[in-house]
């Protein structure tokens, strides 16, 4: 064979093989495809105290449970105020099963605190305060609050 096709089979072969092996590793190297973003719950406002401390120490020490700034507001929504989950979730701008799921968790976690004598701090989360007044077009916002 003519020594020019032979350079030629080969640099397509090496390139068919590079190509390849790229497609091979991407198809098992690739990462994780990321979660979709936490959209951010509507709170009213800042919690008035930051924490509940027991009165006196359990036998095995004071430890802490962390709840979530929304998962008071969940509480403070169906349980202080008697809303239904459907209102309560239109007010933090999440569907009735996200809102049902803070307000499980939210529960569980000052059940924790109360039975175990834990001390229960309010702080974190992924929240925003609902807007206000009009918007830049002057139409307002739609929410009641």
């Amino acid at each position: 064979m003519n020594q020019r096709i032979m350079s030629i089979i080969c640099k397509k072969t090496i390139d068919i093989y590079w190509i390849n092996s790229i497609l091979w590793a991407y198809a098992h190297n690739r990462k994780k495809a990321m979660p979709r973003p936490r959209k951010p719950r509507f709170v009213q406002g800042h919690p008035i105290v930051e924490a509940f401390v027991p009165a006196s120490t359990p036998p095995w020490g004071r430890k802490e449970a962390f709840l979530t700034i929304e998962g008071l507001e969940a509480i403070r929504l169906i349980d202080f105020q008697g809303m239904d989950q459907e209102t309560a979730a239109k007010m933090m701008n999440v569907s009735r099963q996200t809102f049902g799921r803070i307000l499980a968790e939210a529960r569980a976690i000052v059940a924790d605190a109360l039975v175990m004598g834990k001390i229960l701090r309010i702080e974190g989360g992924h929240f925003d305060m609902p807007p206000r007044g009009r918007g830049r077009h002057g139409r307002g916002w739609g929410g009641k609050f």
